[in-house]
């Protein structure tokens, strides 16, 4: 039997982790991408009803599974020599916490938001911001970004879900559009 990926919902098989993360990795080494990332595990659902932005004890947080997978993730990065040229994040601590414990740094983004508590005018408006900032990062080969935020916004970007802690490597399309081209998953 195969192991099951302790991050992923989906069977994955070593090898084959180990060559979508390649894939990956050499868009990245291109440059002109942004790896947006699910927020590490947070186990629940949603954010209770007394949830407050800037208060951590009313939000969904990380576990310690999640914050040893947000240094996974960021162990993984130093160890293929990638530095990112900005790290932004949604404002949630779930996802100020994972791009922190990755990457040691983060620039928080309400563009980046999770949609709850958000109209959907500016939900929107914020879905525009980030599509503009992936073309305004394609523009400018050999760098790259990295953004955390929450399954909402990347589903909404790209139209696919994503497990906690898993990136999906996306470039702006001739369209504008963004556009997947590889998946890091099982870091």
């Amino acid at each position: 039997m195969h192991r099951r990926s302790l991050i992923g919902a989906a069977m994955v098989l070593p090898w084959a982790a180990r060559a979508q993360n390649a894939d990956a990795q050499a868009k990245i080494r291109t440059g002109g991408v942004v790896v947006a990332f699910r927020h590490a595990l947070a186990p629940g659902t949603f954010d209770p009803p007394e949830f407050r932005l800037g208060d951590c004890t009313t939000q969904r947080n990380l576990n310690d599974v999640g914050r040893a997978q947000a240094q996974r993730l960021g162990q993984w990065f130093r160890q293929q020599g990638l530095s990112p040229a900005a790290v932004r994040s949604s404002p949630w601590c779930r996802c100020m916490d994972t791009a922190t414990l990755a990457f040691d740094q983060a620039q928080a983004w309400p563009a980046l938001g999770s949609p709850r508590g958000t109209s959907p005018e500016a939900y929107a408006d914020n879905l525009k911001t980030l599509r503009q900032a992936l073309a305004d990062v394609a523009a400018r080969p050999g760098r790259f970004e990295v953004w955390v935020t929450h399954m909402f916004v990347l589903s909404d970007l790209v139209g696919g879900g994503v497990s906690s802690g898993d990136g999906l490597v996306l470039a702006a399309g001739v369209d504008g559009q963004p556009q997947l081209l590889a998946r890091l998953a099982g870091l």
